[in-house]
């Protein structure tokens, strides 16, 4: 192990509790040991999942949040003893590990609640509404410290929670506390004064407009996790360790509007002199731990950062706070182990808190111990399968119910959270097979080939491996990607798959191999009839380094245009973006913590964006636009860039000898290419 990381694997303490080392995997929506978006039960699944962590040295897991009431049904988590019994049990198994597991408990989500459409036409209808009520109470689901706006839909506000409830919930936080204790769990974590959920906004000022002893001041506004703890400790005594999800700072402007790394606002919810007040507020009310990180979901990009954001965003904010408190400090949101070990070696932090790396990698922090930093599978922060929850104008939180019952899986690794359906089995009947292409889809083929015992053979046209992942990680932003495109090549050679460089296969028929699979992507969309075509570029052709003016036109606001325009900025151009509908990335599958986060830079720095809008001409030196008035303008335009999207380049049909995998099957992102790879890879 390189000796920088050495202040990661010493132990520390929570309360009593002594960890084993400073790596803490916070929780991930999905993981939760009781399910998700099921009836409460024991998830073998997540156990899995959970194990196999701590089997590779973590030392404290944190599973998914536990709603306290289940959004289906409407279950209360104390109410099924069996599934405890079954936690004891798996706990032993954790603890022959060597590590530590909190349950992290959840009071629900308020305005937070990821409204879809389904809940929308409930909400909307009082005979649908009262109905549904025993399956899914949106009212319950949604409730809030007041009457305030759903974060993602405007048909569904929330209603102002009753002391009643709020009672109900605390009592219900010490009884499930007092069944973990029973079940040998280390310790219970309260979700969340963090992230703007229900509890956050209890304690936020525009958030929580009450008048009664649970707002106003700052004591009431931070009453309800004050007696979740309280109780708790009550129930368990005050040796059980219980910790606080915490943002420090909310990061956030108003309503639906987030402020971005380096801008200027005026703080509408917890500011960082209240955070340091709260913090020592909450330890004294019994909190042994605060597990950090900054934003609510009006800024969900502090909680969730995009490859935007910069790396340890969170870690300032942890380490002000601090030196106001004597229990331990956690920071979470894009931590890289270098910098954390450095901070806490400094006593700045006392434990590294990581999430998503832990889906991409369940071996990472063993590889690290090892000195095999080469090794691991990085997380690009691209939210593809573990956090799809899409939002543009128009509609609510646009998510295929697959995903929604299906959290926390990985867009680059198949294996994570749907280890039923994607795991290596060792054939019995080897063969040879053909790759016609060497991007990120026939590299997948061939390391799932090899490991259950095939031979493939990549043929590649070029004379370099990556296919369109290799200029799409030229962005100085996209330092993952490239660090994921140079851990497949690493893959391809410690596998010791054949590679033919300059091989461009014209059909399968040449190929000797038993099998082919064709994995040679798509080619890019292009306008039919736009006068002045010829002097545009494509996308990739700028992504691969071709020189472009000052003025720079992007035709095309879906997130690769996006991302090519917040390139184009950073670079020092000034981009422009025209886009046909009527809002940026209005597409399924792109987290609202990505895609949020592009357009408000756009609108911070003031970077031209024509929505409702058509390019009509390319001229030299400028671009015709028919607006959405449906009069024409022309704008400035040293260089046009063009990305609209692409088109399928099959080899051949697919056939029992060819099976095709990637963009050459159907346009995607790097979780459909990924998956699909290893799907065939598997049937071979």
């Amino acid at each position: 192990m390189d000796k920088k990381y050495e202040p990661l694997f010493t132990p520390w303490k929570i309360g009593n509790v002594e960890i084993k080392n400073r790596i803490v995997m916070t929780s991930m929506g999905g993981t939760s040991i009781f399910g998700w978006m099921k009836p409460n039960h024991f998830d073998k699944e997540a156990a899995h999942f959970l194990l196999e962590r701590a089997k590779n040295n973590v030392g404290l897991i944190l599973p998914g949040i536990a709603p306290l009431r289940n959004p289906i049904l409407g279950q209360w988590l104390y109410s099924n003893k069996g599934m405890y019994r079954k936690l004891k049990s798996f706990m032993g198994e954790i603890h022959k590990t060597g590590a530590k597991m909190f349950v992290q408990i959840t009071a629900g989500f308020g305005r937070s609640m990821a409204v879809n459409k389904t809940m929308e036409a409930i909400s909307d209808n009082a005979f649908l509404n009262f109905v549904c009520k025993p399956i899914l109470n949106v009212d319950a689901c949604c409730m809030s410290a007041s009457p305030n706006p759903n974060r993602w839909s405007d048909k569904v506000p929330s209603k102002e929670m009753s002391e009643k409830q709020i009672r109900k919930f605390i009592d219900g936080f010490a009884k499930v506390a007092k069944l973990c204790q029973e079940a040998d769990v280390d310790g219970v974590e309260v979700h969340a004064v963090h992230e703007g959920y229900l509890l956050d906004q209890f304690t936020l000022k525009y958030a929580n407009q009450r008048t009664d002893k649970w707002g106003g001041s700052f004591e009431n506004r931070y009453r309800f996790p004050v007696e979740i703890v309280r109780a708790i400790k009550k129930a368990c005594g005050e040796n059980y360790p219980v910790s606080l999800r915490y943002s420090v700072v909310s990061k956030t402007k108003g309503f639906r509007e987030g402020a971005l790394p380096g801008e200027e606002y005026i703080e509408v919810g917890r500011d960082l002199e209240e955070g340091k007040k709260a913090a020592k507020y909450l330890e004294d009310a019994g909190y042994d731990m605060l597990n950090c990180d900054n934003g609510t979901y009006d800024a969900w990009y502090w909680s969730h950062p995009p490859l935007y954001m910069p790396e340890n965003c969170n870690l300032p904010e942890a380490e002000a706070i601090k030196p106001c408190v004597k229990i331990p400090v956690v920071c979470a949101g894009r931590m890289s182990p270098d910098v954390a070990a450095e901070a806490i070696k400094d006593g700045k932090i006392d434990a590294m808190g990581v999430a998503r790396q832990f889906l991409a990698d369940p071996e990472w922090v063993t590889k690290l111990m090892e000195g095999r930093v080469d090794d691991i599978r990085p997380c690009i922060c691209c939210h593809n399968a573990c956090f799809t929850m899409a939002h543009y104008k128009g509609v609510p939180n646009d998510q295929d119910m697959e995903d929604t019952v299906h959290m926390a899986r990985c867009a680059i690794n198949a294996e994570t959270m749907q280890s039923d359906l994607f795991h290596i089995e060792k054939t019995k009947k080897p063969k040879s097979v053909a790759i016609v292409g060497g991007g990120i889809g026939g590299m997948e083929a061939a390391r799932v080939l090899v490991l259950r015992g095939h031979k493939p053979v990549i043929y590649e046209k070029t004379g370099n491996l990556g296919g369109v992942f290799h200029v799409a990680s030229t962005p100085s932003f996209k330092k993952e990607d490239k660090l994921l495109l140079e851990w497949y090549k690493k893959q391809m050679k410690d596998l010791g798959v054949e590679i033919r460089f300059n091989s461009e296969v014209r059909t399968p028929d040449v190929l000797k191999e038993d099998e082919v699979i064709v994995a040679t992507g798509s080619k890019p969309r292009r306008f039919a009839g736009l006068p002045g075509i010829e002097k545009t570029i494509e996308a990739c052709e700028y992504l691969g380094g071709k020189e472009v003016g000052d003025n720079v036109v992007v035709v095309g606001g879906g997130l690769t245009g996006c991302e090519i325009a917040y390139d184009l900025y950073l670079k020092g151009k000034k981009p422009s973006i025209v886009e046909m509908k009527d809002d940026l990335i209005a597409q399924k599958g792109v987290c609202m913590a990505n895609s949020t986060y592009l357009r408000e830079f756009f609108a911070w720095k003031k970077v031209p964006v024509y929505l409702n809008s058509k390019a009509k001409e390319v001229k030299d030196g400028s671009i015709v636009v028919t607006g959405q008035d449906g009069k024409d303008f022309e704008v400035k335009a040293d260089s046009v860039i063009v990305s609209i999207g692409y088109v399928p380049t099959p080899l051949a049909p697919e056939s029992k000898r060819v099976h095709l995998v990637g963009d050459c099957l159907s346009v995607g992102n790097l979780r459909s290419v990924i998956w699909r790879a290893y799907a065939v890879a598997m049937k071979i």
